[in-house]
C-alpha cells in the first residue's frame, strides 16, 4: 500500500516544519507549499488525500486559495485542515472559505491524529 500525500501550506518555520515531521511519523508523504497561488494547481496534479493550510500569511491570501480549491470539480472535495495562532477573525474566514477544520497550532501538533482522522471521516 502507498503513502497517503497531504499537501501542507505554511510560512512560518515553527510550527509548519514540526507538522511536516509529525505527518512523516504518521507515515504520510508530505508536499510541501509556501504559496497559496500554487495550491490548486498542486492538488490537481499531486492527488493528495488532505491539505493542511497555516491560515495566517504575510504574502499569501490562504482564505482565497481554499475558496479556489473548494470551486474547483477536481478538488473540491478535499479535506482542508487549517491551523493558526488564535484569530477568531481568521477562523471565521476560512471557514467560509470552506475549510474542513479549524486548529490552533499548539493543538494541531499535539492531537494531529485526532484531527486527521476527523478530517477524513466519509460523509
Amino acid at each position: 500500500m502507498t503513502q497517503p500525500l497531504a499537501l501542507v501550506l505554511y510560512e512560518k518555520l515553527l510550527p509548519g516544519s514540526q507538522l511536516v515531521n509529525r505527518l512523516q511519523d504518521l507515515n504520510y508523504r508530505v508536499q510541501v507549499l509556501a504559496e497559496a497561488a500554487q495550491l490548486v494547481e498542486r492538488a490537481e496534479e499531486a492527488k493528495p488525500l488532505l491539505v493542511l493550510a497555516d491560515l495566517q500569511s504575510v504574502r499569501n491570501d490562504v482564505c482565497a486559495a481554499i475558496a479556489r480549491l473548494r470551486q474547483n470539480p477536481a478538488t473540491h472535495h478535499l479535506p482542508v485542515i487549517g491551523f493558526s495562532a488564535n484569530s477568531p477573525e481568521l477562523e471565521k474566514a476560512a471557514l467560509a472559505a470552506g475549510t474542513t477544520l479549524i486548529a490552533s497550532e499548539t493543538a494541531i501538533l499535539s492531537h494531529l491524529p485526532q484531527f486527521l482522522e476527523q478530517a477524513l471521516v466519509v460523509e
